[in-house]
């Protein structure tokens, strides 16, 4: 926990540094949200918080069983130089057995997590984007008492990271209905520094349809407040371990996710149901209510923009 502190104390002795800023999230008229399940490709000022709720499946083995897991995740992100940023992010969790096994509930920290990505390539008129970066999930970290032990690993976890984004406000005028769709991604490789555990190929998708789009950039149909800062999405995951102990298809966890995001000038606000598509990833369906805020707009003078350099 202590350490968990000073990390966290690190990043954030960096933030008064006031520079001419730039809006975040945008490719040419194209504003992509910040998803909830699947990070997005900007490397941008972000503070957000997630809380999620789901069960944890114990399996049919002799003295296991289930949990059901509330979570709590805050990220903070900092741009260090232009399209290059660097984050923390922490999740509290408080995981409560079933009624049946008597079993004590036991909450603390997971283990803390360091993340970079880089702006690598964007076309502003078709309304691409492409990002590279990576992850780093902190060994020894965590508090014992979680049950899950991916939650609590003694070794830390590489994960380099490809990310993207692609709005189709370049469709035709004849299919102008879906040009407010936009799809972004990321793809992933869990690589623990300890040779007995698995590597893992994690892929997530967002897909979304921006009412704010139809109406400023397509036509105005008459949408009105709040709704018409509504941005209907889709988003899937999916881990599949790679290596020893079963890694295959039948072990993947993943997970689909309807929602719905509300856009206003200072925050975002969003939920989701998440679905499980297979026996790893639990029994039950869950939920998970996300607010974003908009720390750039907030403050401008003090985020929105790279500590050194500027944006082009």
């Amino acid at each position: 926990m202590q350490r968990a502190v000073f990390y966290f104390a690190v990043f954030m002795a960096v933030l008064a540094w006031p520079r001419e800023g730039w809006a975040h999230g945008f490719v040419g008229d194209r504003f992509f949200p910040p998803t909830i399940q699947t990070d997005d490709p900007f490397a941008t000022d972000e503070l957000s918080t997630t809380v999620q709720s789901f069960k944890n499946y114990g399996g049919s083995a002799p003295g296991s069983f289930s949990t059901r897991e509330l979570d709590v995740t805050t990220e903070f992100d900092k741009e260090i130089f232009p399209k290059f940023a660097l984050g923390v992010s922490g999740t509290y969790s408080n995981q409560m057995p079933d009624a049946n096994f008597g079993a004590n509930s036991a909450s603390g920290f997971q283990n803390l997590s360091l993340s970079a990505k880089y702006q690598l390539w964007q076309n502003d008129p078709h309304e691409w984007i492409f990002s590279i970066g990576g992850e780093i999930s902190l060994g020894g970290t965590s508090d014992k008492a979680l049950a899950d032990p991916a939650e609590t690993n003694t070794f830390t976890t590489y994960t380099p990271d490809l990310y993207f984004g692609k709005g189709f406000g370049d469709l035709p005028d004849a299919l102008k209905y879906l040009k407010p769709l936009a799809v972004t991604g990321v793809f992933g490789y869990d690589i623990p520094s300890e040779g007995g555990d698995q590597n893992v190929f994690n892929w997530g998708f967002a897909v979304e349809y921006s009412l704010p789009y139809l109406q400023q950039h397509v036509e105005d149909v008459g949408v009105p407040a709040p709704f018409k800062n509504l941005i209907p999405l889709v988003e899937f995951t999916q881990g599949t371990p790679m290596n020893a102990n079963g890694g295959n298809a039948t072990n993947s966890a993943g997970t689909v996710d309807p929602g719905i995001l509300w856009e206003g000038q200072y925050c975002q606000i969003g939920a989701e149901a998440v679905i499980p598509t297979s026996n790893a990833s639990g029994p039950d369906i869950g939920a998970v209510f996300s607010v974003q805020i908009y720390i750039d707009d907030i403050l401008p003078k003090v985020f929105g923009h790279p500590l050194f350099g500027k944006d082009q």
